[in-house]
């Protein structure tokens, strides 16, 4: 192979990598949980939302505009997708819109609930699992707090989403570009990497304050400008959402005792 051959396989292989995007969800579940049916009363928490640009240094400035547009989309989404599934549900935009229940009592729960969802985030999803909850589907609580929400207004469930987006500044993308320009004159620079979306939802129960299911996105991209859902438009919400919630699986006990049923038939 000649070298100008070699220089443009070299780029096109480092074109190649820069391009590649990968999109996972996952989900886990309390072992006996069964997703909601019938005329229960879902309360779905404002979601919490960040959104920055990646600098050309590396580091993220989150965006209060860029947010703020983020979470009234993923609100609208919310608010189409369980529409669709039955249920009484109230989707809070703001945390003083539950009738009879303090802005500060809201608040505290989703402190908490943050606090819980990035341990499960961590030891269910990033290798990092405790030994004792090996094995166990599931074993989070929010505790008597969710227990007391649940009471005051009459809920079964309460749904909780946080999500984190990031888009690479005009200065970023320059970097990469030129990284992927000095392929072609036998120089690759390293790859710098593009923006990234990461994502969960859960759901509590309010009768027993126990997280009962559970789902992660995590979203990226190795080039810098191109974007795998943008929450700051309508439909990449809509998309997120949908990666979140569209399908809603059983517990492992469950799917096995549903598994069982339908051979014996």
């Amino acid at each position: 192979m000649q070298k100008g051959q070699v220089r443009f396989a070299a780029a096109l292989g480092a074109m190649s990598l820069c391009l590649s995007a990968c999109v996972q969800t996952r989900q886990i579940a309390d072992l006996q949980f069964t997703p909601p049916q019938g005329d229960y009363k879902l309360l779905v928490m404002r979601p919490d939302v960040t959104v920055g640009s990646i600098k050309a240094g590396g580091l993220t400035e989150p965006r209060a505009d860029w947010t703020e547009a983020a979470r009234a989309n993923l609100i609208t989404a919310l608010k189409a997708q369980q529409a669709g599934r039955g249920g009484q549900t109230l989707v809070l935009d703001r945390r003083n819109a539950l009738p009879g229940v303090s802005p500060d009592v809201v608040a505290d729960l989703e402190r908490l609930h943050s606090a819980v969802g990035n341990s499960i985030a961590l030891h269910k999803f990033l290798g990092l699992e405790l030994p004792t909850k090996r094995g166990k589907g599931l074993d989070y609580t929010l505790g008597e707090d969710a227990v007391k929400l649940g009471r005051a207004t009459g809920y079964d469930y309460a749904l909780f989403m946080h999500a984190e987006d990031s888009f690479a500044d005009s200065g970023r993308v320059a970097l990469q570009v030129l990284g992927i320009a000095g392929c072609f004159i036998g120089f690759c620079a390293p790859n710098i990497g593009g923006g990234g979306q990461s994502a969960y939802a859960s759901l509590v129960d309010l009768r027993t304050g126990e997280v009962v299911w559970f789902n992660v996105v995590q979203a990226g991209t190795q080039v810098a400008g191109i974007k795998l859902g943008d929450m700051r438009k309508p439909e990449g919400a809509a998309q997120l959402v949908d990666r979140l919630l569209g399908r809603m699986k059983p517990g492992r006990d469950v799917r096995r005792a549903q598994a069982a049923a339908e051979k014996a038939r």
